[in-house]
C-alpha cells in the first residue's frame, strides 16, 4: 500500500471520461471553459459538429448498425437516460497516429440527447492497443484530472478480488468524481493483475465519464 500511495503521489506530480453515481458527485462553484474533446463541447447542437477529422461512426448498443454521421444521430436507439450513444473515431487522413486522446489510444462514444445536443462523452483506453502504449493507460486519468481542475476532486479506491495482484508494485482501482462547469465527471483508473492473467497480461485502464450536471 506504502508503495503504491507512493507512486501515484509522484506521478500526480509528473503530470501536475452513470447517470445515477455523477448525480451524486459533490457540487462546486468552480468554472470550466473550453472544449471537452478537440472540437466537441457539452450542450453543443449536434448540427454544429464538423464531420469532417472524424470517421467509423455507429450505435455504440450496436456495432453493425453504422451511420454516415453525426447526422444519423436519430438512427441509434435511446439508452435508460434517452440519450442516443454514438461511437466514432478519429480521420487517419488528419491524425496519423489514429484515435488517440492524450498520447492514448481510445474509444470515443458520444451522447445525443432528444433535443439533438451533445449530452455527454465516454473516452476509454483502447484494450487492444499495444502493450507497450497500453501499459500506461491509467496515466489519462491523471490527465483528465488535471484538465478539469486538480481540486476537488472525491475519489474512493476499491480493495484486491480474492488472487489479484499488484503490478510493478502497485495496485489501483481508483474512482474520482466532481462536478465543474455544468459537467458532472467520473475518472476511473485500474491498474492490477486477475489471478488468470500471466505476466504480459493485466488490467490496465482509465475510463471517463463526462455528463450534464443534474441541477
Amino acid at each position: 500500500m506504502t508503495i503504491r500511495l507512493r507512486l501515484c503521489g509522484i506521478l500526480a506530480g509528473l503530470l501536475a471520461w452513470q447517470a445515477v453515481a455523477l448525480a451524486n458527485s459533490p457540487a462546486r462553484t468552480e468554472e470550466f471553459g473550453g472544449n471537452d474533446l478537440r472540437d466537441i463541447r457539452l450542450g453543443m447542437a449536434v448540427t454544429e459538429l464538423p464531420d469532417s477529422g472524424y470517421v467509423d461512426f455507429y450505435c455504440a448498443t450496436d456495432p453493425r448498425h453504422t451511420l454516415t454521421g453525426w447526422k444519423d444521430w436519430r438512427d441509434c436507439p435511446p439508452g435508460t437516460s434517452g440519450a442516443r450513444a454514438i461511437r466514432f473515431g478519429y480521420d487517419p487522413m488528419t491524425s496519423k497516429d489514429g484515435t488517440m486522446v492524450a498520447g492514448h489510444p481510445a474509444l470515443l462514444t458520444l451522447l445525443v440527447d432528444d433535443g439533438g445536443r451533445v449530452a455527454g462523452l465516454l473516452i476509454e483506453t483502447d484494450p487492444k492497443a499495444r502493450l507497450y502504449i497500453r501499459k500506461k493507460a491509467f496515466l489519462l486519468g491523471l490527465q483528465a484530472k488535471s484538465r478539469y481542475g486538480a481540486e476537488g476532486w472525491a475519489c474512493t479506491e476499491g480493495q484486491p478480488d480474492a488472487g489479484d495482484q499488484p503490478v510493478g508494485g502497485v495496485y489501483l482501482k481508483e474512482r474520482c468524481t466532481k462536478t465543474v462547469g455544468g459537467r458532472a465527471l467520473v475518472v476511473e483508473r485500474n491498474l492490477f493483475r486477475r489471478p488468470d492473467q500471466d505476466t504480459k497480461s493485466f488490467v490496465d485502464e482509465t475510463r471517463i465519464s463526462i455528463l450534464r450536471a443534474k441541477d
